[in-house]
């Protein structure tokens, strides 16, 4: 749980172009700091299964096949149309947000953050994790 806590924080702190937010007051009591956190995780607010595509900003789009189960995680593999493929690792849906890390066959390896939009599409940004000055924004054309 305390992970999954920490990548939502984290997501949220980079979706946020890295505002990070104040502790509460009573943070220093540590029963307090958890049970603020844990009214921060929500359910998945949405199914993100099935198949759809990410379209960067970078004109590499990736086809992604994917499954979530009830407590929003998510799995699955993806390939780009770079020829590139790799498994769908450390996903998650939280409320509203999507996360997730592919390890492409090529050797780059994609962390993906995103959220629903007003139209229900899901945008976000993507970094390189191994040469993270290679980044995009993306966006899907499906609606959740």
């Amino acid at each position: 749980m305390r992970t999954r806590i920490a990548a939502v924080t984290i997501a949220l702190t980079v979706g946020l172009g890295g505002i990070a937010l104040a502790p509460a007051a009573d943070a220093a009591h540590p029963q307090s700091a958890s049970a603020a956190v844990a009214r921060i995780v929500k359910a998945p607010g949405f199914n993100a299964g099935g198949t759809w595509t990410v379209y960067q900003t970078n004109l590499i789009n990736a086809t992604l096949t994917v499954a979530q189960d009830a407590q929003g995680n998510l799995t699955g593999t993806a390939t780009n149309s770079n020829g590139a493929t790799g498994p769908i690792e450390q996903g998650f849906v939280d409320g509203n947000y999507v996360y997730f890390v592919i390890p492409w066959s090529d050797g780059a390896k994609g962390r993906y953050i995103g959220s629903l939009d007003a139209g229900r599409h899901l945008t976000g940004a993507t970094t390189n994790v191994n040469a993270p000055a290679i980044q995009a924004t993306w966006r899907t054309e499906r609606t959740f």
